[in-house]
């Protein structure tokens, strides 16, 4: 078979020779390798088998969105409504993208810039494209973490039960805290240094393993403080608030652009993480089964985190209505422990909570860390060490000015927005959908598309297959242009 200029089989008709011929990331025993010219070249280590795929990818994707944003919105959306929303989508569009990003990672064996340009050198400019998306996101994301380390520190100590988080002392305790001239740099720093720790013992040793005892972790707690919620007085309520469909008052096209947008942020999509899980997947493992279990994990702990949350404020808040209109920081670190500071064994139960927070920011950040790690040193030959010790670096030139943000550096806000803010809009409200549309683009039109659709095990002309392409070369990149619109002018 004749390849293109490009060096990556083009021709549609050869689609299985060509998946032959692109046979990258292959992984026997958790060592992956590339083929080049007839010679396995050592490339690196995979993941040993689908479980530690799976925890680790479903690690990243449950993150703070589920926790802080999931449950405003779907209190703000008409509840079932948004929920029903949400999971019509999450087994639509959701795992559509999330199968095409884990099957290009696959069958390249590349880091996103690799992947990029295996699949066709005159796109691998677009790898450098979607490096800025977790570039932009490690250093606030840290930031954010960071908050996460001091609240959890903040219960540990006893902070928690007396009084400095209940009524308005709560909103002072917040914001002295983030508006503090070293505080918050301790708690990023710290923050960052656990995730450093993780990635910097590689995928196996590293990633794999706090994967494999973080997330059965994160379940556990998740769980149980969805059962304890649910068990108080009046929280009942909050149980029909968030789950019963309401229609009277919603806007349907708003619901679907939120439920959208939230998916697309909660699975971790267009944020060069999947590609990258996707280069240390073992052959054997079966993709479509793999993002189904991830998607099924991501969307369960969203629903958990809404039946945590709201039950609560539902419980012990006089006016839950006006505490789930806060969103983001303000419910995590404001109304959140005002609500727990009614409950008896607050300080217990703030600090299982933030214990839970800190998890999944721990995983979501580790993700988006070895994205970037991995592009270091599959470019520039770097030692992972060396790639962990450069990145580190980034966070702390771009994550000491977002944590100043507040407070020292505050005269640099544009508007209503800080630093922090600014980042955040950027790279999740514009660069990732512009990623997405741009990565749909790209499969479906600009390289031999059957090829990867062999990787992911779809039958050429099966109803699977006919569906993928429709899903991929035209719906998905269409919804990402909503979202990208939505997103702009703020509707």
């Amino acid at each position: 078979m004749q390849e293109d200029n490009n060096g990556f089989a083009m021709q549609e008709g050869a689609a299985e020779q060509s998946t032959e011929q692109c046979a990258v990331g292959q992984a026997s025993q958790g060592q992956t390798t590339e083929v080049a010219e007839g010679k396995e070249v050592k490339k690196h280590k995979g993941f040993t088998g689908k479980i530690g795929f799976v925890l680790a990818a479903a690690g990243s994707a449950v993150g703070l969105g589920n926790l802080w944003r999931f449950p405003y919105l779907a209190a703000k959306y008409g509840g079932g409504i948004f929920l029903l929303c949400y999971i019509a989508l999450a087994v639509t569009f959701g795992f559509s993208l999330l199968v095409l990003e884990i099957a290009i990672g696959r069958l390249t064996g590349k880091d996103v810039i690799g992947a990029f340009g295996k699949l066709n050198k005159k796109t691998k400019w677009f790898g450098f494209v979607s490096l800025i998306v977790p570039v932009m996101i490690v250093p606030y994301y840290c930031v954010i973490g960071g908050w996460v380390t001091k609240y959890l520190f903040a219960y540990i100590s006893g902070d928690g039960t007396t009084g400095m988080m209940t009524g308005e002392n709560a909103s002072l305790y917040f914001s002295n805290f983030i508006s503090s001239p070293w505080e918050p740099i301790v708690f990023f720093i710290v923050f960052a240094l656990l995730s450093f720790a993780v990635v910097i013992f590689g995928v196996q040793k590293g990633i794999e393993k706090i994967g494999k005892i973080l997330m059965p972790m994160l379940a556990v707690l998740s769980v149980g403080l969805a059962i304890f919620a649910m068990c108080q007085k009046g929280a009942l309520e909050g149980v029909k608030y968030f789950l019963v469909p309401k229609v009277e008052g919603v806007n349907i096209a708003e619901v679907f652009l939120a439920a959208l947008g939230q998916l697309f942020y909660s699975m971790s999509l267009a944020m060069c993480i999947m590609i990258t899980y996707g280069s240390y997947m073992k052959k054997n493992t079966d993709i479509q089964k793999s993002a189904r279990q991830i998607s099924v994990f991501d969307t369960c702990f969203a629903i958990v985190a809404g039946l945590i949350i709201i039950p609560s404020v539902f419980a012990f808040s006089s006016t839950p209505q006006d505490v789930m209109q806060s969103s983001g920081p303000t419910l995590m670190f404001v109304a959140l422990p005002n609500v727990f500071s009614q409950i008896p064994g607050a300080g217990i139960i703030g600090a299982l909570f933030f214990l839970l927070v800190l998890f999944a920011a721990l995983t979501s950040a580790i993700s988006l860390i070895e994205a970037i790690v991995a592009v270091l040193r599959e470019n520039l030959g770097m030692k992972r060490w060396q790639a962990c010790l450069v990145v580190f670096g980034i966070v702390l030139l771009l994550g000491i000015p977002s944590s100043l943000g507040f407070g020292v550096l505050k005269a640099l806000s544009i508007g209503d927005m800080t630093l922090l803010d600014i980042f955040d809009y950027v790279s999740n409200s514009i660069l990732m959908p512009i990623v997405a549309i741009g990565t749909c683009i790209i499969a479906g039109y600009f390289v031999n598309f059957r090829a990867i659709k062999d990787e992911i095990g779809l039958k050429v002309n099966s109803w699977r297959d006919k569906y993928f392409s429709v899903m991929i070369k035209i719906i998905a990149p269409v919804c990402m242009l909503l979202i990208l619109i939505f997103n702009i002018i703020g509707l």
